[in-house]
Order: structure tokens, then C-alpha cells, then sequence
């Protein structure tokens, strides 16, 4: 086995236990991780593909530093989102020995509730 078949068969394997862990996780901070582990997997195909003539394609090596700055992104915004859904839903639901919802105010309608 060359050692682009190896970086490709690896690349696949990286790609796949990312998507195993997307399709059976439910913890959306494990689910954004598979995902970042999809586009790990990706960007080795890429970079493996590259080497596959004498000078390597400079061509998809940008487009796989243009996709590691675009998936940082995209994955900083998707953790931000992340945490405000778990602190929004958290707020909303945790009800006090009492049976009432502790939640001070209500985000929909931006009604406040004293306790």
C-alpha cells in the first residue's frame, strides 16, 4: 500500500466515526465535535489527493486552508449557538421545589415575572 492509499483509507475512517458519532450522539457540543471530525477527514482526502502528482497541487491545498478558516468559523458560531439554546432551554424548564418555573422572565412575550 502507497502512502496516499493510506492517508485516503485514513481519511475515510476519520470521515466515517465522524458521521457515526452524528447519526448516534445527542449531545449537540459531541455532535458539533463529529462534525468538525467529518471535515477533518475531508481536508486529509484533500490534502492526499494533492500529492498525487510530482509538484503538489497548490490548488487544493487553498481550498483546504480556505476550509480549516471557514470551518473554525462555522464551528465558533455553532458553539456559540450551542450554549445560548442550553442556557435558553435550562432557564426555561428548571422547575423549583415548589413545582414553579424559575425562569425571571419570559423571552417571548418580554413579560417579567417577580419571585
Amino acid at each position: 500500500m502507497n502512502l496516499i492509499a493510506f492517508y485516503m483509507t485514513l481519511s475515510m475512517v476519520v470521515f466515517l466515526l465522524g458521521l457515526h458519532g452524528l447519526l448516534t450522539l445527542t449531545d449537540p457540543l459531541r455532535r458539533l465535535i463529529a462534525v468538525n471530525l467529518m471535515s477533518s477527514g475531508t481536508f486529509l482526502a484533500m490534502v492526499a489527493l494533492a500529492r498525487r502528482t510530482d509538484p503538489a497541487d497548490p490548488v487544493l491545498h487553498a481550498l483546504v486552508v480556505t476550509g480549516l478558516v471557514v470551518a473554525i468559523s462555522a464551528t465558533a458560531f455553532a458553539l456559540r449557538l450551542v450554549t445560548a439554546s442550553l442556557q435558553f432551554f435550562q432557564t426555561r424548564s428548571m422547575p423549583d421545589a415548589s413545582g414553579n418555573n424559575k425562569a425571571t422572565n419570559d423571552h417571548r412575550t418580554g413579560d417579567h415575572k417577580d419571585s
